[in-house]
């Protein structure tokens, strides 16, 4: 009889290595001065652990380096085109397949194909960037997240779902010529990567059929979020993770995928329906700003890379030391008395800085202020969700606090072993131990538009 052991290991051997950005503190508070405690302007070489982002900084396989090598780089109708735009439309069952350079590209070119002043765009949570779009072209995103999404503390396995009966009544009081689209993100990327399950997004696709809203997926982490439901939903458990994913698939209109999540790559991405009016227009607006319709972008090596990583990252040994991974870090920090979104989602954990850091006001950017301490500390680089990122004023001009404040910490595919996030969690220990010398911050100046890339900061007095 096979044992079944306790401890998970990383599915794969190590065959090149970089090394890390090992600094003094002295140097570590320079770099956050130099960059106006904007974590997005510390250079690379100064971090230690980056967990900025999952996106695009993971670790390619041996066969998609292989797939580098005889990528097609012919400017149209290469071969490397044709084997993406077949794995893309064999694993999601849509026919129009639109290659791009990366997701926020995608956004970009749908909803100046379908947004609109008047129009309002639903989903269970948008992410920054589709927000963004949504908005930059005069339409308005609106989130309907689960309630249990908000309760951080008490877990519950699907906190990414929609609330569908508050979703009915808006689209009632709207109308729904008024919603040309409905995005369920799978993960939930702004409420902590959380999953959605299928009987939600059925539910959701029930609701939106009633009223001839098509719904599309945004989908750069589809696997995490398949491997979730099976984890999670009753009458999954013996389901292959390709299969749940289909599934997924099937129930809607159309997606976009940043690649360089779940695909495994460092660049990237698709806009993939059925709707060929929606698909004719997008592509004009392809080749005017991303590049032929066959390349989008990209180079050949490039797509060859997505159709291999496609497949890779549907392996379950993968997504089970994935997940896994996760939730080691999370169990980790709970034990340090770290408030997170519990429980861990699927690509990283989310602190909760609004529960950890109770005396620094939304105004000084509690999130902000606790990954800078995390850099200053330990060379450790996440990221804020909450203020400085979703933060606004109303039409009259008063200030509107963010509803949470997280430090996300994404956790790169296939690049960290146990041993890089012991040494997070050993320095959590630390931050929360001494957190009444974390000092808040304010702004010196930001943008209007995605604040939180660019938006530079001091101490608060």
């Amino acid at each position: 009889m096979e044992h079944e052991w306790k401890t998970i290991i990383e599915p794969f051997k190590i065959k090149s290595v970089e090394p890390l950005g090992l600094t003094t503190r002295a140097e570590r508070l320079e770099a956050l001065e130099r960059a106006h405690y904007n974590l997005f302007n510390i250079k690379a070489e100064k971090v230690l652990i980056d967990l900025l982002t999952d996106s695009g900084t993971g670790a390619m396989s041996a066969a998609q380096w292989g797939g580098i090598m005889t990528g097609d780089e012919s400017y149209a109708g290469a071969r490397s085109y044709y084997n993406f735009e077949n794995e893309i439309r064999a694993l999601t069952g849509f026919d129009e397949i639109i290659p791009v350079h990366q997701g926020r590209a995608a956004e970009k070119i749908l909803f100046s194909v379908i947004g609109g002043k008047g129009r309002y765009i639903i989903s269970n949570s948008h992410f920054d960037t589709t927000r963004a779009n949504v908005e930059f072209s005069g339409a308005e995103a609106m989130d309907f997240p689960v309630k249990e999404a908000l309760d951080f503390d008490k877990p519950a396995p699907f906190k990414g779902n929609a609330d569908v009966p508050a979703m009915a009544k808006f689209i009632k009081e709207i109308g729904a010529a008024n919603i040309p689209l409905c995005v369920m993100t799978v993960t939930n990327n702004s409420l902590g990567g959380q999953p959605v399950s299928m009987e939600n997004l059925k539910a959701v696709q029930n609701l939106c059929r009633k009223h001839g809203i098509p719904m599309f997926l945004d989908c750069a982490r589809f696997a995490e979020n398949a491997y979730l439901i099976k984890l999670r939903e009753k009458g999954y458990a013996q389901c292959p993770v390709r299969e749940i994913a289909e599934e997924m698939f099937e129930l809607a209109d159309g997606a976009w995928m940043s690649c360089k999540k779940d695909a495994l790559v460092n660049i990237g991405g698709f806009l993939a329906m059925n709707n060929r009016e929606w698909s004719g227009k997008a592509r004009q607006l392809l080749i005017l700003t991303e590049g032929f319709s066959t390349y989008g972008g990209l180079a050949g090596r490039d797509l060859e890379a997505v159709a291999i990583g496609l497949r890779e990252v549907l392996d379950e040994n993968y997504l089970r030391y994935r997940i896994r991974s996760a939730q080691y870090l999370g169990e980790g920090l709970l034990k340090h008395g770290v408030p997170i979104i519990n429980p861990p989602g699927g690509h990283g954990v989310y602190v909760n800085a609004k529960k950890f850091l109770p005396r620094i006001s939304p105004s000084n950017f509690p999130a902000q202020a606790l990954g800078c301490a995390l850099y200053l500390e330990g060379g450790i680089r996440g990221v804020e969700i909450g203020t400085l990122m979703f933060g606004r004023r109303d039409p009259k001009g008063a200030f509107l606090p963010a509803p949470m404040e997280l430090l996300r910490l994404a956790m790169p595919r296939r690049v960290y072993t146990q041993s890089h996030i012991d040494y997070v969690i050993e320095v959590f220990g630390w931050l929360a131990k001494n957190k009444e010398s974390i000092k808040g911050l304010e702004i010196v100046e930001a943008p209007a538009i995605l604040p939180h890339f660019t938006a530079k900061l001091k101490p608060a007095k």
